[in-house]
């Protein structure tokens, strides 16, 4: 997850997976294919949990560990989630991301959840409720909202790194005041001095409410579906190459946060579902079908997508 200063498209078409000098992870055996049957590898959670231990009993870690991205000095937690009734649905509940910020890097509380680095291609989707104002305080300040998958970066331009994320910024920020939301496929990256190799799109304007994100990873191409209209294709070297964990977080962007105050501004953002079909190609369609399939059978959380091999471990610290 990080601030986009600068992209750097790769145009030449490569193959699907890469094979770098280092012991990056070479092709998978099977290629992805397009959705007849119902996914058999299947990872779903409607996040209908009593309380949050239930939820990290699924897998779930909070970040706890401080640094990249966001405010320095900032406090990860997991008393940034909490779980609610949808009042706009009967029996379902929500997970809700809190971040707030009183201008200073102590007075700054952001949140991330990860589950198991074990995702690579296939489908990915998720229902969010973005927010354009903060619940307590002025608005202004530059927060980003996300849903992502993401490998550790191990060192600057990392080879197998890899990242497919959304991001919303509300207020703006990143060198530019406009509402708008990115999505983003990295090949690589250097934190400091920043340097940034990516595909990148941006579609203008408030997202402030609930939307379907999805992402299609499959024959060397990312494409992205917004409310099930397709708005981007990405590939070549920003193609994912590492199996990834699953994230959400919500943070604030070090540049632009506004000056500090007594009263806090918080910012909250809502998460009703996410799903992953294991080297499937799911369209929007079938996935809000096997979705509706699965809450019509009351099933909450599904998990048959098996470890990496061998297993890796996922730290939620990036």
């Amino acid at each position: 997850m990080f601030k986009l200063n600068k992209t750097f498209s790769k145009a030449a078409a490569m193959a699907a997976f890469f094979c770098f000098s280092g012991g990056a992870l070479a092709a998978s055996a099977a290629a992805p294919k397009a959705a007849g049957a119902r996914p058999v590898q299947l990872f779903f959670d409607d996040f209908s949990y009593a309380d949050f231990a239930a939820l990290s009993s699924q897998g779930w870690t909070p970040r706890s560990k401080a640094g990249h991205p966001g405010v320095p000095g900032a406090v990860w937690s997991a008393e940034q989630f909490s779980l609610h009734d949808d009042p706009s649905l009967k029996g379902n509940r929500v997970l809700r991301l809190s971040a707030s910020t009183d201008g200073s890097g102590e007075g700054t509380r952001q949140a991330q959840l990860c589950h198991a680095r074990k995702y690579l291609e296939g489908t990915y989707a998720a229902r969010i409720r973005f927010t354009d104002a903060p619940v307590s305080g002025v608005d202004g300040d530059p927060v980003i909202q996300t849903f992502y998958a993401v490998t550790p970066l191990k060192h600057d331009f990392d080879p197998n790194f890899s990242e497919m994320d959304w991001e919303y910024l509300p207020n703006g920020g990143w060198g530019s005041e406009k509402t708008r939301l990115y999505g983003i496929a990295w090949q690589t990256v250097q934190l400091e001095p920043w340097q940034a190799h990516n595909q990148s799109h941006e579609e203008m304007g408030s997202l402030n409410g609930w939307h379907e994100l999805m992402m299609q990873v499959a024959q060397g191409q990312v494409k992205l579906y917004l409310d099930g209209r397709h708005i981007a294709t990405h590939g070549g070297r920003s193609y994912p190459v590492s199996p990834m964990s699953i994230n959400f977080n919500l943070w604030f962007s070090p540049g632009g946060l506004l000056p500090k105050t007594e009263q806090t501004r918080r910012y909250e953002q809502d998460v009703d579902w996410v799903f992953h079909a294991r080297n499937q190609v799911l369209s929007p369609a079938q996935v809000q079908a096997e979705v509706k399939r699965l809450r019509a059978q009351g099933i909450a959380h599904v998990d048959t997508v098996p470890a990496a091999e061998p297993p890796l471990s996922s730290l939620c610290d990036f």
